[in-house]
This record gives C-alpha cells, structure tokens and sequence, in this order.
C-alpha cells in the first residue's frame, strides 16, 4: 500500500505540530503550511493525498484557500479537505463551506486528535 500525503494548513503551532506527530504515527506522510497562501504552493507542488485546513489564519484564510483550490486546478477541485476550526458554524459560513465541497467539517473544541485520524482514514480508505 502507498504512504498517503497529507497537508496540515494550520497557524497555530502546537495544534499543526500536533497534528502532524499523530498521523506520522499512523503511517502517513504529514506534511505542513502556517497559512494558506503557503498551503496553495505546497498543495500544488506535492499533490496531497488529502488536507486538513483551518479557516482562520494570517495572509490567506483557509476559505480563501480552499476557494482558489478548487477553481485553481483539476487536482484541486478533487482533493479532500478536512476543514478544522474554532469557528461555530453560522449561516455565511456554513454557505461558503457548502459552496467549497469540504469531506469535513470539524469544530476544534469538539474533537480530539484520535477523531481527526478517524475522519482521516475515513476519507481514505472508505469501506465498500
């Protein structure tokens, strides 16, 4: 079986390290940005597998990104995205992330690490 790559797009420093340790441990290639502008360059050069995006963040946001993503690319517009954040999930937002077809939506104070894996290998190795 082929290691998957997975981008984690996430400023906050010991959440994205965090993040990245838990699913090395879990045999996947992790693979990181601090922001979205950085997690465009990374995820059009190393074609992940799948990506974990916070929404808020410095430079370029994780809608932002996600937006560009899928218009930018036949790659992007396919690729699974985890959204992970701290935000509730209003009315424009939940409409922006509908619009952006993310895999997920995971509110940070409503997971744990272990959920984020599970949600992970959900998403790619979905069960027949």
């Amino acid at each position: 079986m082929d290691q998957k790559t997975i981008l984690v797009v996430e400023d906050h420093i010991p959440v994205r390290l965090a993040l990245v340790e838990k699913l090395t441990k879990h045999g996947y290639r992790a693979i990181e940005a601090k922001d979205g502008e950085e997690g465009l360059e990374v995820a059009g050069a190393q074609k992940p597998d799948l990506i974990l995006l916070d929404l808020i963040m410095p430079r370029l946001g994780g809608m932002e990104m996600l937006e560009k993503l899928r218009k930018e690319s036949e790659f992007g517009k396919k690729v699974p995205v985890i959204i992970l954040t701290n935000l509730n999930p209003n009315d424009k937002i939940m409409k922006e992330v509908v619009e952006t077809e993310p895999t997920f939506y995971l509110v940070k104070a409503d997971w744990k690490l272990e959920d984020v894996i599970e949600k992970v290998n959900e998403t790619l190795n979905p069960r027949i």
